[in-house]
């Protein structure tokens, strides 16, 4: 593979890069997402980048999904973002499977 081969793959990649922006509780933008497992209007399940991310609330709705920059944007009022750790990934991915059966 030459240096120009390399430079394609790297424009088409999602970026890794993982930020979480709030803004007033009412409006949240996450980069880095992978995939979305589960959500509905209390709870989010979020792959990202940096591991799985819970984000709990009131009235939560899916804004924008931008699956080829992994750009996810939330409305509705935000009690809590959490990370799961590594070792309680698939315990969570799991427990949230069964959830939404």
């Amino acid at each position: 593979m030459n240096y120009y081969d390399n430079n394609k793959e790297t424009a088409n990649r999602v970026q890794t890069e993982h930020t979480v922006k709030m803004n007033n509780r009412k409006n949240l933008e996450i980069s880095g997402v992978k995939e979305v497992d589960s959500f509905d209007n209390e709870e989010f399940l979020l792959e990202t980048t940096m591991g799985y991310l819970i984000i709990r609330g009131q009235n939560l709705q899916l804004k924008n999904l931008d699956v080829t920059e992994g750009i996810v944007t939330i409305k509705g009022k935000i009690y809590e973002l959490s990370y799961v750790d590594e070792q309680q990934q698939e315990k969570a991915k799991g427990f949230f499977s069964k959830l939404f059966r």
